[in-house]
């Protein structure tokens, strides 16, 4: 084998330009590429784990919902028996019909957390930026701990990646 200053072709260095493959697609839709950020955002601000955050993203396409159908969907998460009566306590769904009789009692999301999913859709799609502001923003507190600094920095970088999206050039 040759040492490397024998060789006859020289190796690609650091600054060298490498080709770009022009057949790879590039994806139409990346809402999901900040969501571990969002997710913590949302859990910091609203007290929102990713368990019920999922729960309620689920309700809220169903429009209204019966118990039946909240237990049927609930079976593929970790077991909590009281996760109904805490989303109802905290106020993220709503009663919409009271049981009467043969009627079953509906459910749907209330204001409360449809203002949430609306959004987190619109922070994943970069329709909106995160607040930066400790006034709004829990985890830009000075007192606030070593895990809301790291993801402090990660919620800069993306609200400055996704300004493009916001405000879209006059051309």
């Amino acid at each position: 084998m040759r040492r490397k200053y024998e060789r006859k072709v020289p190796t690609k260095g650091y600054n060298d330009k490498v080709r770009i493959n022009y057949d790879r697609r590039q994806p139409t839709f990346d809402y999901l590429k900040y969501l571990r950020i969002v997710r913590y955002w949302a859990k910091r601000t609203h007290g929102v784990g990713l368990a019920d955050l999922e729960m309620i993203l689920f309700l809220y396409s169903e429009r209204l919902f019966k118990r039946s159908d909240f237990n049927d969907y609930e079976e593929i998460f970790s077991w909590d028996v009281s996760r109904f009566n805490k989303l109802l306590r905290d106020g993220w769904i709503s009663v919409w019909r009271k049981s009467k009789g043969s009627e079953v009692a509906l459910y749907e999301v209330s204001y409360k957390g449809k203002r949430l999913i609306v959004s987190v859709y619109k922070k994943l799609s970069g329709e909106e930026p995160i607040s930066e502001s400790p006034r709004y923003n829990p985890i830009f507190k000075k007192s606030s701990p070593y895990t809301d600094k790291i993801y402090r920095r990660a919620i800069k970088r993306m609200n400055k990646a996704t300004e493009p999206q916001r405000h879209p050039s006059q051309e």
